[in-house]
């Protein structure tokens, strides 16, 4: 008799895929992804771009982890997290 069990997928247990809550220029959003894109971001604060543009994106997170985000980069999302974006005099 197999008595051996097998778990599930992460992504198939329940209570998974949980919101946050996320400032992005003060404005509060919430997002269901584990985890959230430089291109993202800046959507979010400039719906309507301009999307030609170097954006600087700077974030905290209570847990201390602060950073910037680069084209094509990502962070995980955190609960609270803030995020800044301004256009940058960078090229």
């Amino acid at each position: 008799m197999n008595t051996s069990m097998t778990n599930p997928p992460s992504e198939d247990v329940p209570g998974q895929h949980k919101s946050a809550e996320i400032f992005v220029n003060t404005t509060p959003h919430t997002v269901t992804q584990k985890r959230i894109s430089y291109e993202e971001v800046v959507r979010l604060a400039f719906p309507q771009g301009p999307f030609d543009v170097t954006y600087s994106v700077d974030y905290a997170n209570e847990h201390g982890k602060d950073g910037t985000l680069s084209k094509g980069q990502d962070t995980k999302v955190h609960n609270g997290m803030h995020f800044n974006v301004i256009k940058s005099n960078r090229s």
